[in-house]
Order: structure tokens, then C-alpha cells, then sequence
């Protein structure tokens, strides 16, 4: 099987981006894929919520978009078997302005992920959350987009705007791109306004959007502070069996393509 490389993008701030790298990641790796998570946001949350301390972090991602050798001492073994992360810290805000000069810069993720992709069976990107030069890196890397989104109305006109960049993307530097899903996020079924968005991204976008919706759930809030996948840290919550369910539905969907 071809490593599938998926990014997990969306330029709105708080929508589950990161909750959704970390859990997605951590299902796979739970359903026996070698799995490595690629931390692309300079506030380094998703290398917070894998257990990875400040510290801990010698060779980052920054480091390693500039010199490719660095990868094998990048890559660092979190506590969750078969799960691996390349970390990030603060150092990555500098990325977009050196990246700038830099020829071919949208390929250079591309090019890293190209020399080791054969190590891994799903390599997720966790990206900024803005439509920058590094999300873009991401976006020509990867072999699939999947779209977090809030049941609110920004969030409907955000996703359209991402959807045309994606668009874009195919046509001028990966035709290989293709949205793999939109995923519901903090989820309340309670509000009438969830059930109309949802509704209305439905009715749309049809089969892009996922069957499966990830509640709102302290479990999944707690979970980062003790630097553990909430699929680890409390199982059985709603939060983790929707996650694992969604990890569940995406290698379903891949079975029937």
C-alpha cells in the first residue's frame, strides 16, 4: 500500500485541527499502521499533546525543511506504539519569510516526505492555521485533505474559500490531491444551529462530509495536558470512540474506492 499523506487543514484557529492529527494518528497507529505526525504549526501543540517536552525537541521541523539529512534524528517515538512525531517550536515562524527566497519553495516538504515516506503507512501533517507557505508545502506533499470544521456560519464561508485554494493546488502543483473529508467538530446536537450547518454542508457537499461527528467533550480537552491522545488517555469517552470511529470510516472508504 502507497503511504497515504494527509494534511489536516483549515485557516480558521480552534476548529479541532490539532485534536483531529493527534487522535486520527493515534487510531491509526492503534489499527496497526506505522504512523508518523508532522507538527507544521510553530505553536507546537500537536508535539505538546504526543507527550513530547520543550525540551526534548532538538531537531524540529524548521531544521529539517532546510536540510533533509536531518530527518532519522528528527523523527522521535512517542509513547503510543507505532505512532512517531517531528516536532515544532517557536523557531517555525522564521520558516515563512527564509522559506521565501528559497527556489521551488512550495516542493521543499514535498521533497522531504518523498525521501521518507517508504518508512511509514500515513503520514499526517497538522497545519497552521492560516493559508500560508507552509500549508501550502503541505498541501503539494500530501495525497489527501481532511477539512476539521465547527457547525457555525464563518465556518461555511472559510471552507469555501479553502476549497477554491485546494482547487488551485490540483491544477498548477499536485493533481494527485484530493479532499479526502470534512469533518464535523465540536459537535452539539442540543444547538439548532449545528443541525442547520450541518444540514447545509450536507446538502452541498454530499459524501465529502463525514458520517461521523466529533462531539464537544472535556475528555478530548483534557487529554493534551497530560501529553496523551485522548484514545489512550481515556478510552471510552465520546470523544475517543468518535475519533476511532472516524479512523474506522476513512479505511472503510479506502477498502470501496
Amino acid at each position: 500500500m502507497a503511504t497515504r499523506i494527509i494534511s489536516i487543514v483549515n485557516q480558521k484557529g480552534g476548529v479541532g485541527k490539532t485534536t483531529t492529527a493527534i487522535n486520527l494518528a493515534a487510531g491509526f497507529a492503534a489499527m496497526g499502521g506505522k504512523t508518523l505526525v508532522i507538527d507544521l504549526d510553530s505553536q507546537g501543540n500537536t508535539s505538546t499533546g504526543l507527550g513530547i517536552k520543550q525540551q526534548n525537541r532538538k531537531i524540529t521541523i524548521y531544521q529539517t525543511l532546510f536540510d533533509h539529512s536531518l530527518f532519522n534524528k528528527a523523527v522521535i517515538a512517542t509513547e503510543v506504539p507505532g505512532l512517531y512525531v517531528i516536532t515544532s517550536n517557536t523557531n517555525l515562524a522564521a520558516a515563512e519569510l527564509e522559506l521565501s527566497h528559497v527556489k521551488k519553495r512550495e516542493l521543499i516538504l514535498s521533497s522531504l516526505i518523498s525521501s521518507l515516506s517508504s518508512h511509514f503507512d500515513y503520514i499526517i501533517i497538522d497545519c497552521p492555521p492560516s493559508l500560508n507557505l507552509l500549508t501550502v508545502n503541505a498541501l503539494v506533499a500530501s495525497t489527501e485533505v481532511l477539512i476539521p470544521m465547527q457547525c457555525d456560519f464563518y465556518s461555511l464561508e472559510g471552507l469555501s474559500h479553502l476549497l477554491k485554494t485546494i482547487e488551485m493546488i490540483e491544477k498548477n502543483l499536485n493533481p494527485k490531491i484530493k479532499i479526502g473529508g470534512i469533518l464535523l467538530t465540536m459537535y452539539d446536537k442540543r444547538n439548532r444551529l449545528t443541525e442547520m450547518v450541518e444540514q447545509d454542508v450536507r446538502n452541498c457537499l454530499g459524501d465529502l462530509v463525514f458520517k461521523t461527528t466529533i462531539p464537544r467533550n472535556i475528555r478530548l480537552s483534557e487529554a493534551p495536558s497530560y501529553g496523551q491522545p485522548a484514545i489512550i488517555y481515556d478510552h471510552k469517552c465520546t470523544g475517543s470512540i468518535a475519533y476511532l470511529e472516524l479512523t474506522k470510516e476513512i479505511l472503510d472508504k479506502t477498502k470501496n474506492i
